[in-house]
């Protein structure tokens, strides 16, 4: 017998064997679950079955909180719209002019929603609240502004950040208790922005705010229209809301306008960059009624430091903040206008805190409200009147000015 003949016999037997053990396996396992039929099954212990209910109810509770926030989030999208462009209809009911080589008075003011007590502090600017304190303070504080509005006399107001109908001012229309305090004044109002509810901070959230711009004049109100203004774009726009300026014209006797803007720039943005650009907007419609021969004053709440350094006059704060920056170089340079920034060099008073809580010494301080004029118009003084933060987390300011 050859090698190669007792190696295939090997091989054939080993092949057989294989196939006999192939052959029985299906019946060794039918055999064994014969004999595992009638054992019952071993229970899973009461641990491990609670331990799956709550695996099973965590997987429940994350699966609809993932839900709810995809859903708020498509909804904050959805809902955010901008009021575009808009003529305005003022409600005249002073039927003056203004007439040149005479002094008058303008007072700008931002009402932070009546709710920005000097006890306050809100939750975008480091502190813990989304709305005013109640509905009766609100009210009460509203009826102070007003008063203390009057009592400046001033010839024009720039008012910013009224509430029509919002969340956090218990939906209080505000407009009615400056109109009627202010009685004899024709005014005209602009919606700024409409955003969606803001479900921040979880207790007592912002809400839905409606929320605009106001002037008002001892004069008849002429053209008067709201111009939209950029804003950031993506997920910065909830932030940033919606922005506008407003401009009214006022007819003179020779036959030339004083033209009125009042705007209130961005200040929640990545970078502070979009607020320039809002100001570069704002100026390019400056100087085309300044080449127009027209009068033309512009002022607000500018987001921006007009100082440069506030912290020069009124020194460094307990925390420091980057959000108002100053106007970058040139902005101001290329365009006929000129800043006026509210300062008394020997009693300096800023016209804005960080409302990170209460007012305090020491609290981060700033000006950011001003004025802009065009070469026919004298400023003859600009200072900020020093409320203390009692009213608002601004302080209103008010420049002298004559017509040349």
């Amino acid at each position: 017998m050859t090698n190669e003949t007792v190696e295939n016999e090997v091989v054939t037997e080993a092949a057989e064997s294989a196939g006999e053990i192939v052959e029985k396996e299906p019946e060794v396992k039918a055999e064994e679950a014969e004999k595992n039929a009638g054992k019952p099954k071993k229970p899973v212990s009461k641990g491990r079955r609670i331990v799956r209910k709550i695996l099973a109810i965590a997987g429940c509770v994350l699966g609809v909180i993932i839900l709810v926030v995809v859903a708020y989030a498509a909804y904050l999208f959805m809902a955010y719209n901008r009021v575009g462009d808009a003529k305005l209809e003022p409600s005249n009911r002073s039927e003056k002019t203004f007439e040149t080589g005479k002094e008058y008075k303008i007072v700008s003011y931002n009402i932070g929603f009546a709710a920005y007590e000097d006890d306050f502090g809100f939750f975008m600017d480091g502190g813990t609240e989304g709305r005013g304190w109640s509905k009766e303070r609100v009210v009460s504080n509203l009826a102070n502004i007003a008063n203390a509005l009057k009592s400046y006399d001033a010839d024009i107001y720039y008012i910013q950040e009224i509430d029509v109908d919002s969340t956090r001012s218990y939906h209080v229309d505000q407009r009615p208790y400056l109109t009627d305090t202010l009685s004899d004044m024709s005014y005209v109002y602009a919606q700024n922005w409409d955003s969606p509810y803001l479900w921040l901070p979880v207790v007592r959230p912002h809400g839905a705010a409606n929320t605009g711009i106001m002037i008002f004049a001892d004069a008849k109100l002429g053209l008067s229209e709201r111009y939209e203004l950029p804003v950031e774009s993506g997920f910065m726009k909830l932030i940033d809301l919606d922005r506008c300026y407003q401009k009214s014209h006022i007819a003179l006797k020779d036959g030339k306008e004083l033209v009125l803007y009042n705007f209130h720039l961005s200040a929640y943005t990545s970078d502070g960059k979009i607020a320039t650009e809002q100001l570069k907007e704002l100026l390019a419609d400056f100087d085309k009624e300044v080449a127009n021969g027209n009068y033309c004053i512009a002022g607000g709440d500018f987001n921006k430091d007009l100082l440069g350094d506030s912290s020069v006059y009124f020194g460094k704060g307990d925390k420091e903040y980057t959000w108002a920056q100053p106007i970058p170089e040139g902005v101001l340079e290329n365009s006929k206008a000129t800043l006026v920034v509210p300062l008394d060099k020997s009693n300096p008073v800023p016209s804005s805190r960080n409302a990170d809580g209460p007012y305090h010494a020491g609290q981060y301080v700033i000006t950011i409200d001003g004025f802009m004029v065009s070469p026919n118009i004298t400023a003859v003084s600009s200072n900020v009147i020093d409320t203390q933060f009692k009213y608002s987390d601004h302080n209103p300011v008010e420049m002298t000015f004559i017509l040349n």
